[in-house]
């Protein structure tokens, strides 16, 4: 029986470097980060006496393109790892996957192994979505992986011996969900007796992308004020961290009712309310937080960024969570009372990576050679 197992490849655009990865999500474990690991095919003629680097950069841009003038740069780039492939080390220090032996075996004698650690606590992936008007890049967190033939690890590459590739760093959903989200506050009027209540409490903690919020919702109103509408919000909060005021909330799915209402003094109000936090209801919206995007994939809206210590924040990520948001009306006098509760919106952890067997064929994904750094007028796929 023969196993199919997909890689992905890319060539440079003089052909004489060619890269294969077995994916190109690579998970973020809070304590640490999967290894970022694949083969590098290469021209033997054309790297003889020379040397060949393989490098993880992320890249953060913080500011439209367009906006660069006079010099001016909302751009920077972080090189988290970089190893020397070519001429290879006398002594690995790791074991090669399973992928890298097969590809190897396939390939031939002038296939590399590379393998780079990103380190914990480096950024998530993590797109900010451009308004309908706007050109360029996207802002956002991006990562790709860069082959490169130079003298050093920091010397400049030349565009047509240079390959990058789109990767990113993602997280998924932690094994053990956390308590349920509950909630009571109270709010208490000038000159006027009792008190207005308002209890909320969602099913669970953990939701996954596509899942439907249900917030109970109890009002118990003590008070002689009338609650004549009820508004509910699921908001993202972003924090750009490089920035001292880059916090921003974004609207990303809402209901309005006034069924129930008006809840005249001494009543109570047992409420079930449904929100569905989609990237399809919010396309037009410019800011909202988008996972990582890979070119030839969709996306949605970015993964709650789970922390390993909320001091610990890198100052080039972007951090993202989610709240919901449950407020009163009592009318332009007796104000509001408001209520928020917290949860985690993630991605499911994929199944177990299938078995690569002896037999087994590759199903080869190729990218268009025309790639690399912006800054080196090559486009990252």
């Amino acid at each position: 029986m023969v196993y199919n197992f997909k890689v992905f490849k890319k060539c440079a655009p003089n052909g004489k470097l060619t890269l294969y990865v077995a994916k190109r999500d690579f998970v973020d474990h809070i304590t640490t980060v999967e290894p970022i690991d694949g083969v590098v095919l290469l021209d033997e003629e054309y790297v003889r006496g020379r040397k060949v680097f393989g490098q993880v950069v992320c890249t953060f841009r913080y500011g439209r393109e367009e906006d660069e003038v006079m010099g001016l740069n909302f751009y920077k780039e972080l090189f988290l790892a970089s190893e020397q492939i070519y001429p290879p080390p006398e002594k690995r220090s790791y074991e090669l996957s399973r992928t890298q032996e097969r590809l190897m075996k396939k390939l031939g004698e002038t296939a590399h192994p590379f393998h780079l650690t990103v380190p914990a606590g480096a950024p998530g992936s993590v797109t900010l979505q451009p308004g309908l008007e706007d050109e360029g890049e996207p802002c956002g967190v991006h990562y790709y992986i860069k082959l490169f033939v130079g003298d050093s690890e920091i010397d400049r590459s030349h565009r047509r011996s240079t390959i990058a590739l789109g990767i990113r760093k993602v997280q998924y959903a932690p094994s053990k969900p956390g308590p349920q989200p509950c909630t009571v506050v109270r709010k208490d009027f000038v000159l006027s007796p009792g008190q207005l209540e308002l209890e909320l409490t969602l099913d669970k903690q953990l939701y996954m992308h596509g899942e439907t919020v249900a917030v109970n919702m109890s009002v118990r109103n003590h008070s002689n004020k009338v609650v004549k509408k009820i508004k509910a919000n699921v908001v993202q909060s972003v924090d750009v961290v490089l920035f001292q005021n880059g916090q921003y909330r974004n609207v990303v799915a809402s209901i309005e009712t006034q069924d129930g209402c008006p809840l005249q003094p001494g009543s109570s109000l047992q409420k079930v309310l449904h929100l569905s936090p989609t990237l399809a209801s919010n396309r037009d919206k410019r800011g909202v937080a988008l996972d990582g995007q890979l070119k030839r994939a969709d996306t949605t809206l970015a993964s709650t960024t789970l922390l390993l210590e909320p001091e610990q924040r890198d100052a080039f990520g972007i951090v993202v969570s989610y709240s919901v948001k449950v407020k009163l009306y009592l009318g332009a006098l007796s104000g509001e009372l408001v209520a928020e509760l917290p949860f985690i919106l993630m991605h499911p952890k994929e199944g177990r990576a299938k078995v690569i067997h002896a037999d087994s064929q590759a199903d080869v994904e190729m990218f268009r050679q025309d790639t690399v750094h912006h800054q080196e007028s090559i486009e990252v796929y």
